[in-house]
């Protein structure tokens, strides 16, 4: 029996299943296995992974391991199919909490067949199908891994160029920042780049075993780009760590900021309050029943609030040179 799903089956941020070859004008859709082609699967239900299981003669575990989101970066070989997750970054809108994700993505050699799998519709995959990768073809399949481990580096380096840049934005706000808002902020960052850092680290040493891994064929020019993903992924690794020591550092010093403008703002309230009771006294004490000096003077309103603010300049002078004000 053929595999034969429609182009499109229903959409859950993408489709759920898919079938593409490459062929003269790039890559196209197929709605029935073929040899060379890539199934792609994207949060397939229970009844999808068992049929595809029993298809492409795989290891259920294969199938249902990418699905889980802590899955770790490794490579594995089972009944002759070679199983490789690796872990990309994901940015997801609807996610206010933490904006930078990191999602694993199945790929499993079956034969001919190349198959990926992923609980949701990522960034990389969606340059594959968009023609975006130079050099990719379905029936190459060790390449197809190498392009898209390079795709995830470069991904990595993007998004952590976007967080750099949004610190970058919350920084100039926290100058004069109160509240805890944009620490607060800060903080989601930081926790996207310990994501970033694990599943990098995690990449890296699935790269290690992919050198030596047995079963798969890689050309010269094969070794060549997994040596520039290797790099791309170290160079991820630094960017991470840099600018998650950067945000830490950021953090507590901005923490003190915001501690002190609450400060200045306590003293600049208490001094007003101080001046301001200047005149408050002198109209209590002269609403006393009792005789005062100048209250039978025809001037003596003039005089009394004349005396306040006197009292009330001499008090700003004195706060100014203290530097209160």
């Amino acid at each position: 029996m053929l595999f034969r799903y429609p182009p499109q089956v229903r959409v859950w941020g993408g489709v759920v299943i898919t079938v593409y070859r490459s062929g003269p004008g790039g890559l196209q859709k197929v709605e029935a296995r073929e040899s060379g082609c890539w199934v792609n699967v994207v949060a397939p239900t229970s009844e999808e992974l068992h049929e595809i299981a029993t298809l492409y003669s795989v290891p259920l575990d294969f199938l249902t391991d990418p699905l889980d989101v802590w899955e770790r970066a490794r490579i594995d070989r089972d009944e002759g199919k070679t199983f490789i997750v690796l872990r990309t970054a994901h940015r997801d809108v609807d996610e206010g909490e933490i904006p930078y994700r990191t999602l694993p993505i199945g790929i499993i050699f079956a034969g001919d067949v190349v198959i990926t799998v992923c609980m949701k519709d990522v960034e990389v995959i969606r340059d594959f199908l968009g023609g975006r990768v130079k050099g990719f073809s379905t029936t190459r399949h060790t390449r197809f891994v190498l392009l898209l481990a390079m795709r995830t580096a470069l991904l990595f380096l993007a998004y952590l160029k976007e967080i750099n840049q949004m610190t970058n934005k919350v920084e100039k706000n926290l100058h004069r920042a109160l509240k805890n808002q944009e620490l607060l902020r800060l903080m989601t960052y930081e926790k996207s780049l310990v994501y970033f850092t694990t599943s990098l680290r995690s990449n890296a040493l699935m790269f290690e075993k992919f050198q030596v891994q047995e079963g798969l064929r890689m050309t010269e020019e094969d070794r060549d780009l997994l040596d520039d993903v290797i790099v791309e992924n170290r160079q991820a690794i630094e960017m991470a760590n840099i600018y998650s020591s950067i945000l830490s550092d950021m953090m507590d010093a901005f923490a003190s900021v915001i501690s002190n403008n609450l400060n200045v703002v306590m003293k600049l309230l208490t001094t007003v309050t101080i001046i301001l009771m200047i005149p408050t006294l002198v109209a209590s004490i002269y609403g006393m029943n009792i005789d005062l000096p100048f209250q039978h003077h025809p001037e003596a309103f003039a005089i009394t609030m004349g005396g306040a603010v006197i009292c009330c300049i001499v008090g700003i002078l004195v706060f100014w040179r203290q530097e209160f004000l």
